[in-house]
C-alpha cells in the first residue's frame, strides 16, 4: 500500500510540478534545431508567434491569479466562505458571478483561484461560476470592449450580459448535474495549512503549487492555439457575411481556437468588421469561458473527466446566452 502511495504520488508531481521545467530543459536543448526549422517555415513562424503571443499576454494574469489563489489558501477559512456566501445554492452562485467583476484579470488566471475557492469550502457550482464571470465582466474587459467597438455601447452591455448569464446558467446546470466524482478530489487542508505553519509559509507554498501547475498547462493550451490557428485560413470568415447562423456558429469555434486573451479579444473581433456584429458578440462570450488552453487548464486542475463534460457544456450556453443578449442588445443582425 505505501509502495502504491510513493508510485501515486510521484506520478502527481511529474504531471502536474515537473511539465513546465521539463518543456523548458526540452526547448533548450533543442533550440539549434528549432530556430532552423522556424526560420525555414513561415507556418512555423506563425505558429511561433501566436504561441509567444497568447503565453506573453496571459502570463502576468495567470501569475496575479496565482498570487490571489495563495491569498485565498492563507486567509480565506471555510468558515468565512460559508458566512459570506448565502446559504441558499442559487443566491450563492449569483453572488459568486457578480463577484467575478471586482477581479480583473484573464481566464488563466482565474482557474487557480476557483480550484482553491472550491478547495476552501466554496460550493462548486459557485466557484465555477466565479471562474467564467471574473474574465469576462471585469471592468477591464468592459473598457476594452468599449475603446475597440467606440459608438456601439451595446457591445459592452451584451457582452456583460451574456457573459454573466452565461457563468449563472452554468453555476445552476452544474448544482443539479454535477456529480463530486467528475472533478478531482478537494486538496486537503493538510496541503497548504500545516499546523504550525505561518501564513506566509500557506501563501508561498500555495502560490507556488498553482503556478506551476497552471503554468505547464498554460503551455501545452498556448501550443495547441498555435498549432490550430495556422489551419484557419484568415480569409474564412470574409465569406460569412449575410449567413448569420453559419457566421456564429465559426466565430464560436474559431473563439475556442484561437484562445485569445479575455483583454485582447475585442480587438480582434472589432477588425473582422466585414462581420455583422452577432457574430462578433458570441465569438467575445464564449472565448473567456471556453478554449483549448482553458481546456488543458481545467483538466490540470478540475481533472479530465470534469473538462470533458463541462467545456461542451459550456461552449452551447455561451453560445446560447450570447446570442440572446446580442438579439437584446443589438437588434439581432447588425
Amino acid at each position: 500500500m505505501l509502495a502504491q502511495n510513493g508510485v501515486n504520488s510521484v506520478r502527481t508531481r511529474v504531471s502536474s510540478t515537473y511539465v513546465l521545467a521539463i518543456l523548458v530543459v526540452v526547448g533548450l536543448a533543442l533550440r539549434g534545431p528549432l530556430v532552423r526549422a522556424v526560420e525555414g517555415s513561415p507556418r512555423w513562424q506563425t505558429a511561433v508567434t501566436i504561441f509567444a503571443g497568447v503565453f506573453v499576454q496571459a502570463v502576468p494574469f495567470l501569475v496575479f491569479g496565482v498570487l490571489v489563489s495563495g491569498l485565498i489558501a492563507a486567509l480565506v477559512s471555510p468558515e468565512l466562505l460559508r458566512k459570506v456566501l448565502p446559504r441558499n445554492r442559487s443566491a450563492a452562485i449569483g453572488v459568486a458571478g457578480l463577484a467575478g467583476a471586482a477581479l480583473p484579470g484573464c481566464e488563466c488566471g482565474v482557474v487557480p483561484v476557483a480550484r482553491r475557492l472550491a478547495d476552501q469550502g466554496a460550493p462548486s457550482a459557485a466557484a465555477l461560476a466565479f471562474m467564467l464571470s471574473a474574465p469576462a465582466i471585469n471592468p477591464v474587459v468592459l473598457v476594452a470592449t468599449a475603446v475597440a467597438f467606440p459608438g456601439e455601447p451595446g457591445m459592452v452591455a451584451a457582452r456583460f450580459t451574456g457573459s454573466l448569464a452565461t457563468a449563472v446558467v452554468m453555476g445552476l446546470i452544474w448544482s443539479r448535474i454535477g456529480r463530486p466524482g467528475w472533478m478531482l478530489a478537494r486538496r486537503g487542508r493538510h496541503d497548504h495549512e500545516g499546523i504550525g505553519r505561518s501564513r506566509w509559509e500557506v501563501f508561498t507554498e500555495a502560490a507556488r503549487h498553482d503556478l506551476l501547475q497552471a503554468g505547464a498547462f498554460l503551455v501545452l493550451g498556448a501550443a495547441a492555439a498555435a498549432a490550430l490557428r495556422v489551419l484557419v485560413p484568415p480569409s474564412w470568415y470574409e465569406h460569412l457575411a449575410g449567413r448569420m447562423v453559419l457566421a456564429v456558429l465559426v466565430l464560436a469555434i474559431l473563439a475556442i481556437v484561437l484562445a485569445l486573451c479575455s483583454e485582447a479579444d475585442a480587438f480582434v473581433a472589432a477588425s473582422m468588421s466585414t462581420l455583422p456584429l452577432l457574430p462578433r458578440l458570441v465569438f467575445l462570450v464564449v472565448g473567456p469561458a471556453v478554449d483549448v488552453k482553458l481546456f488543458a487548464m481545467q483538466a490540470g486542475s478540475f481533472g479530465r473527466g470534469f473538462a470533458a463534460r463541462f467545456a461542451p457544456l459550456t461552449f452551447v450556453v455561451a453560445v446560447a446566452c450570447g446570442t440572446v443578449a446580442g438579439l437584446i442588445f443589438l437588434g439581432g443582425a447588425r
